[in-house]
């Protein structure tokens, strides 16, 4: 017969086992979600010497999402156009576009920040005509150029303005990526000789501009 004392001792070595068991069991079930995406955002347009927090959010394997902050690094294409610190704050430092990517563990993500002039007063595209062919693209590009308060030179803004034309449908525009090549636009097959479409850029400084162009279709 079994005494009082022993059956203490069996049970008490089988709840041992027990938790032993389940600690096993844990750590085969429940392991740590692995990170997948980095969304960075926001994508933004801002002033020169502005600035905009950037946030990094990270999606993991069991659809979890979490803030990162600590342990990020951040950086960007062109510091010369937009500056990012090491908590994520972006500046402006000159017109243009600068891609933001935060990085964490072996995973990335990146925003996108365009850079504009402040105290903009005037915007003019140059030519104020133009003329393209069925098929074809605009004899010479347009430029977009600011006039900027305090200063006489016009300066160039043809990548970061926004550019449209009356008839999307059969013209297409085509923005440069750099500063001096200037915007060239396409008839497709659809445009007619003679028609008249109507160009506009838009660019947003303190205020928003608007220029616009005449382009004609030639035979």
């Amino acid at each position: 017969m079994v005494s009082g004392k022993k059956k203490l001792q069996i049970v008490a070595a089988f709840g041992t086992l027990l938790l032993f068991a389940l600690g096993l069991g844990c750590n085969g079930f429940f392991v740590d979600p692995v990170l997948t995406s980095i969304a960075v955002g926001p994508t933004a347009t801002i002033n020169q010497g502005a600035t905009v927090q950037e946030s990094a959010i990270g999606t993991y394997n069991d659809g979890s999402t979490q803030t990162l902050s600590s342990g990020v690094q951040w950086s960007s294409s062109s510091t010369t156009t937009a500056g990012v610190s090491n908590s994520g704050l972006v500046t402006g430092a000159a017109p243009g576009t600068a891609t933001i990517t935060a990085a964490y563990q072996a995973t990335s993500g990146t925003a996108s920040i365009t850079v504009s002039l402040g105290n903009v007063t005037a915007l003019k595209i140059t030519p104020q005509t133009n003329t393209v062919t069925i098929n074809g693209t605009t004899a010479t590009p347009f430029f977009a150029y600011a006039t900027v308060a305090g200063d006489s030179t016009p300066i160039d803004v043809s990548p970061t303005a926004t550019w449209t034309v009356s008839d999307p449908t059969n013209f297409t525009i085509n923005v440069p990526t750099t500063t001096g090549v200037g915007v060239t636009i396409t008839a497709g097959s659809g445009a007619t000789a003679g028609e008249v479409v109507t160009v506009t850029a838009t660019y947003t400084s303190t205020t928003t501009l608007n220029a616009t162009a005449q382009l004609t279709v030639s035979q």
